[in-house]
């Protein structure tokens, strides 16, 4: 059997969840800077894989992006209840987006 390279970030029991397909895994425990660096760029994977889904895979993909969000959050201190508070506490200052409303342009 071919050995695949992937170097990403996996969620915590994909392992376990390869190791009962029969699949044998390698994996590594990333520190500070480099789990990070990962989490980035799991961000920009999964908003790549958002843009893409069709609407039978748009929930997993809301989902699979919100977690990423919530790792970077938690990795740099942030509960996920601090997300949602300040995402309510913008929403009721700002409003969200249900308007759809574009800025076309602003004069002085």
């Amino acid at each position: 059997m071919a050995n695949k390279e992937y170097n990403k970030l996996v969620r915590d029991y994909f392992p376990e969840l390869m190791n009962q397909k029969g699949r044998k895994v390698e994996t590594e425990v990333l520190d500070n800077q480099k789990y990070s660096e990962k989490l980035m760029e799991k961000f920009d994977e999964e908003v790549a894989k958002f843009k893409s889904a069709g609407t039978d895979r748009l929930l997993s993909e809301i989902v699979d992006l919100l977690e990423v969000v919530y790792a970077i959050a938690d990795s740099r201190g942030i509960t996920e209840s601090e997300v949602e508070f300040m995402r309510q506490l913008k929403k009721n200052r700002n409003g969200g987006f249900r308007k759809r409303l574009m800025l076309k342009s602003i004069s002085d």
